[in-house]
């Protein structure tokens, strides 16, 4: 189809436009990226479109801290099993709440998405984590957030358009309800299982509250909220941190504040950005799907 000259025009102000927006929200990654790769005693100076120099001491020089490598396998063993969990319960309750033998199941279910929009605030949820046993103990990274009420909307909305004589036919051979669970509504609800599971992984990997909270130890520490204290006013903690570094390094690269802040941040923020391209996929057809019906 041919196109007039003012369709041209408003396409390519639309791309231009999009294309200024795109470089406006990528820039901080971008820079945090070029400083973190940047020598420090030149990245001071200014960094703006290319790295001051190149090296990867910064890098180096942060995973041999034995305090980084621990939070690191502190934060990766949350997500990965505070997914799982997640992953496990919130589809097993979603394809219980399917199931019109369950008594109360309408009620059951809009006392979870009462959730949603109420909760006690910050000292009683305190209190309760505390009175569990919860403080000072690596379960409160994974039992607390094991149903989330938005990810059981999407999977319960979602078992519901699958057709019933799946079920049917699954119980007429003698299958019970865990058998039809994981042999046929899981694999068929892969996509909204996806979704939820990426979602959750990276809520996982970015929240520290709970660390603040609950957990006041250093070998509980996540690597975010190592990275707080690392952007907090806290000069001493990063200059502490420089000090332990330079120490064990005999290489002529000396690390700075800064540059301690900015390589921590691209070690925190680079599995997201590697995980979310990768299953970009499964977002919309995922959400979309289970998002038809309220």
């Amino acid at each position: 189809m041919k196109t007039s000259l003012e369709s041209k025009i408003a396409q390519i102000c639309i791309v231009i436009g999009l294309t200024i927006v795109a470089l406006i929200c990528s820039y901080p990654f971008y820079y945090i990226l070029i400083y973190s790769v940047s020598i420090p005693s030149e990245a001071v100076r200014g960094v703006y479109w290319i790295p001051a120099g190149f090296t990867m001491q910064n890098y180096i020089e942060i995973f041999r801290q034995n305090d980084i490598l621990h939070a690191a396998f502190i934060s990766v063993s949350r997500t990965i099993l505070g997914t799982a969990l997640g992953v496990f319960c919130t589809s097993l309750f979603a394809f219980l709440l399917t199931q019109q033998r369950l008594r109360f199941r309408m009620a059951i279910y809009r006392l979870v998405v009462v959730t949603m929009f109420l909760n006690a605030g910050l000292i009683p949820w305190y209190v309760t984590m505390v009175k569990l046993g919860f403080k000072n103990n690596f379960l409160l990274y994974i039992i607390p957030s094991a149903i989330g009420a938005f990810y059981l909307i999407l999977v319960k909305t979602y078992m519901e358009q699958i057709p019933p004589a799946l079920q049917e036919a699954a119980m007429i051979d003698g299958a019970g309800p865990f058998k039809i669970y994981y042999k046929i509504i899981f694999p068929v609800s892969m996509p909204v299982i996806a979704t939820i599971a990426i979602f959750m992984a990276v809520d996982q990997w970015n929240t520290w509250l709970d660390n603040f909270y609950l957990a006041d130890i250093a070998q509980l520490q996540t690597l975010q909220k190592l990275l707080l204290g690392y952007l907090a006013d806290q000069q001493a903690m990063v200059m502490s941190a420089m000090s332990k570094m330079q120490q064990q390094s005999s290489n002529s690269v000396k690390v700075t504040p800064t540059s301690i802040r900015m390589t921590i941040t691209m070690v925190v923020m680079l599995p997201v950005l590697l995980i979310y391209p990768i299953f970009q996929k499964y977002f919309v057809k995922g959400i979309m799907i289970g998002a038809v019906k309220g």
